[in-house]
């Protein structure tokens, strides 16, 4: 069930909105990729979703650990950052599979570096330099990443966002 659309980010605070839409459109549940070069947003992205959630303090790519667990509102979130992975059996190490659970979201920086350890993605994200902005590509890969895309995107547009193409 592969369905691409896109979308044009002008500014920061364009893609922590997108981020917030997110947390809205999957009430806190689903399996999200991010894809993408450094700096290209995945973070910012990571923030306006954990902001929304409830999230007060700072939110940082867990870079280093791996993956960061946020516990708002009784709702469980995992920011991922798998740059410094060297196998994907190192999830396993963790205890990977645990944090993919119904009820939790869980956000995947770097994702091919997890592939084949890695559940599928509800929907896929891939953020791109673009003029002075970002172009943000959605992959769908379920129904319910479907509901999610589509709600984001309308929400976006209704705010003043712009759709590629």
């Amino acid at each position: 069930m592969e369905r691409k659309k896109e979308l044009l980010i002008d500014n920061e605070k364009q893609m922590v909105l997108l981020g917030s839409l997110l947390a809205k459109a999957s009430c806190g549940q689903g399996i999200i990729f991010l894809h993408g070069d450094l700096g290209a947003g995945k973070t910012t992205f990571c923030r306006g979703v954990l902001t929304e959630l409830g999230h007060k303090g700072t939110v940082k790519s867990p870079t280093y650990t791996l993956v960061e667990p946020y516990e708002v509102n009784d709702q469980k979130i995992y920011h991922f950052d798998l740059y410094r992975l060297a196998d994907p059996e190192e999830l396993e190490f963790i205890g990977g599979r645990d944090y993919f659970e119904e009820k939790s979201l869980c956000l995947v920086e770097w994702p091919t570096k997890g592939e084949g350890a890695l559940p599928v993605a509800d929907a896929e994200l891939l953020f791109e330099y673009h003029s002075s902005g970002r172009k943000v590509t959605f992959t769908i890969g379920s129904k319910y990443g479907e509901k999610i895309v589509d709600t984001m995107i309308a929400g976006f547009i209704q705010l003043g966002g712009r759709i590629w193409r």
